[in-house]
């Protein structure tokens, strides 16, 4: 199972450290191999909740990301990503950009650094919004109830996470204002911050609210299929739960895919920390980039979010804090040591939670029987 899933991930560990080793020799090999384990650190939330979705999908779907999306993922994100950002924030052409990246370095790095608040802020609402309207949802399963259940009853208010997220945006661009008033040169920056944010509120709104068009017609065909399950369990025959197909899947295909894209732009500027040579960074963030689709694919096939039932609200969690983290970056510099393990902890702690719920619940099953049997 194991050689299975992460066999292509294997393979290409293998292929990018030889290649990194041809390219610049063993000191290359050490800056794939941080890289790689930078992006495997800062994702492990997004395999998680990325399994959420991706279980509710067919097949067919499931390869298509694993195949069409890798694609996107490592070279779209990794690799046309710096440059793209660096072409437009510099006003110059793609093939400028890519030349700068090889034979400037470091005017490179720098062009990346001046998008950095573009890109929080892009980032930074798209992800503070999954993080609201997951908090906002009054859930069966509870992990820290004490929060989750006044904050359930607050859902209820129609589009509160729009508007608590358009404050927060406000605050933050203000924020960067009054800091941009100190530094020459970046009087624009506030503006650059206010509408990136929107175009990242709106890219969920868009792409979410299609998602979630389509799903709900897939649950209505769920229910319809409801009575021959109960039937199929009553006969002894397995019972398949229905699954996205067509347009449900496609875009959910998409939003997987901005999703990931939200994801990446804290590890795309934090490779910056280690080096700015394109090829290394394309390098170690494809490797840990396949770690993660593999990791994703395992929690489906395993059924490890149904066994673990905190193990989403701990992502979640930590996509909260990664947009906390994204907005703050704005302005101040936060190590990227300290963003990988909030997720890290957030997820462990959400693991260890799901744990002793497990014992607790079998404890309560056995009880019944060790009382009848008067052990």
């Amino acid at each position: 199972m194991v050689l299975k899933t992460f066999g292509w991930s294997f393979a290409v560990t293998a292929l990018g450290l030889v290649a990194a080793v041809l390219f610049g020799g063993w000191t290359a090999f050490g800056v794939v191999l941080i890289l790689s384990i930078l992006e495997i650190s800062l994702s492990f939330d997004n395999a998680v909740v990325n399994a959420g979705i991706l279980k509710k999908m067919s097949a067919f779907w499931q390869k298509i990301f694993l195949t069409i999306g890798v694609l996107i993922a490592v070279f779209g994100m990794r690799l046309v990503f710096p440059v793209v950002i660096v072409a437009v924030s510099a006003s110059m052409g793609p093939v400028e950009a890519v030349d700068l990246a090889f034979n400037e370095p470091e005017r490179y790095e720098q062009l990346v650094t001046d998008a950095h608040p573009s890109i929080a802020a892009f980032g930074g609402m798209f992800l503070l919004m999954i993080f609201f309207d997951f908090i906002f949802e009054d859930r069966d399963i509870k992990w820290l109830g004490w929060l989750e259940r006044p904050l359930a009853k607050l859902g209820k208010v129609d589009m509160l996470s729009v508007c608590l997220a358009l404050i927060v945006l406000l605050v933050s661009s203000m924020t960067f204002a009054v800091n941009a008033h100190q530094h020459a040169g970046h009087a624009d920056k506030a503006q650059t911050v206010l509408v990136s944010g929107i175009a990242g509120l709106i890219t969920y709104l868009v792409v979410g609210g299609l998602s979630g068009f389509f799903e709900n017609r897939l649950e209505e065909s769920e229910e319809r299929e409801h009575e021959a399950e109960e039937e199929a369990k009553k006969a002894g025959k397995p019972a398949s739960a229905a699954v996205m197909v067509g347009k449900a899947a496609f875009f959910m295909f998409l939003y997987l895919e901005v999703l990931d894209a939200s994801f990446s732009f804290d590890g795309v500027i934090g490779a910056f920390a280690i080096t700015n040579d394109i090829v290394l960074m394309a390098l170690g963030l494809g490797i840990g980039a396949m770690y993660v689709r593999s990791l994703t694919v395992y929690l489906v096939r395993q059924g490890t979010l149904d066994d673990y039932v905190y193990l989403e609200h701990g992502a979640h969690y930590a996509i909260g804090a990664l947009a906390v983290i994204l907005l703050v970056t704005i302005q101040y510099q936060i190590s990227e040591i300290i963003t990988g393990l909030v997720g890290v902890i957030l997820i462990a702690w959400s693991f260890w939670s799901s744990l002793r719920r497990n014992k607790a619940l079998a404890a309560e099953e056995n009880a019944p029987e060790e009382a009848l049997t008067g052990v």
